[in-house]
């Protein structure tokens, strides 16, 4: 695939992840739409991009809105070449301190989000005859670990949701692909705790060493949608961790338990909630 004069729309785009999507489809000649529920944000990662480039406000929880965008794109272009699901947010803590408020609002995002995406574009990639959308999961769709629990099965629903997408989609000339990374710069890694969860400290040493630069994930991203691969898994010590995973569940869990205690006893209790955009 070449993507110069692709129309493709970027949700979560105003940082981290969707940000480096825009940067990426834009130096190789995309159209790009990029939205996100902070406009300000959006605008200022468009402001850094070609004449090519346009920024909206969307909340991907709003199905309507979600439509809208899509039809909006494909009025003015007549197509929609790609549609990157990539909004989301992350509550970080033991899961017997997340509300109810929490849990919703983190499958509204992560899930409903995704719904909405592929309810509006998929229909309109079919009659066009082309196409292709991607969904930001995470690492933690493939494997498990504690006091990201909620993210976890938002993540692994996103994985299971695109790949059985993928399998209805290609032979009809659709293309799915879902990104799964570990830590990635972004804000992730300094916000969004619960009861004294450290993002960083936990993102960086279930990784293993430093974050992964987002513009280099984009980068694999585009290079994957090439290729029309089903899942990018990165970097390598990730797709190592997703082998033994597959390999050896109950080893994998054991694992995941000492890793956890391991951080509970890290933390300090009584730090404030809060979310962040994981887009």
């Amino acid at each position: 695939m070449s993507f110069a004069g692709k129309h493709a729309i970027v949700t979560g785009g105003g940082s981290g992840i969707g940000a480096a999507l825009c940067r990426a489809l834009d130096l190789a000649g995309a159209h790009v739409l990029c939205t996100d529920i902070d406009e300000r944000a959006a605008g200022d990662v468009v402001s850094t991009l070609g004449p090519r480039a346009r920024a909206a406000r969307l909340d991907v929880t709003d199905s309507a809105a979600v439509q809208s965008t899509v039809d909006d794109v494909v009025a003015r272009s007549g197509r929609l070449d790609l549609l990157f699901n990539n909004a989301g947010i992350v509550w970080g803590g033991d899961t017997e301190l997340l509300t109810l408020d929490q849990w919703n609002a983190i499958i509204d995002i992560n899930i409903r989000g995704v719904v909405h995406g592929v309810a509006a574009a998929y229909p309109q990639m079919l009659r066009q005859g082309h196409g292709h959308i991607v969904n930001t999961a995470s690492m933690a769709g493939l494997t498990a670990a504690g006091q990201v629990t909620s993210y976890v099965a938002t993540k692994h629903a996103v994985v299971g949701m695109s790949m059985a997408l993928r399998s209805e989609a290609v032979p009809r000339g659709v293309g799915v692909l879902v990104v799964c990374p570990a830590a990635v710069e972004t804000p992730i890694l300094d916000k969004g705790s619960v009861g004294g969860f450290v993002g960083r400290d936990y993102f960086l040493q279930a990784q293993g060493g430093k974050p992964y630069d987002a513009d280099r994930l984009a980068r694999d991203t585009l290079r994957a949608i090439e290729k029309n691969k089903a899942i990018l898994v990165k970097p390598s010590v990730a797709h190592a961790q997703w082998l033994l995973a597959r390999a050896a569940p109950t080893l994998m869990n054991r694992l995941a338990m000492r890793f956890v205690g391991d951080q509970r006893s890290r933390q300090v209790a009584g730090s404030p909630p809060g979310t962040v955009d994981t887009g």
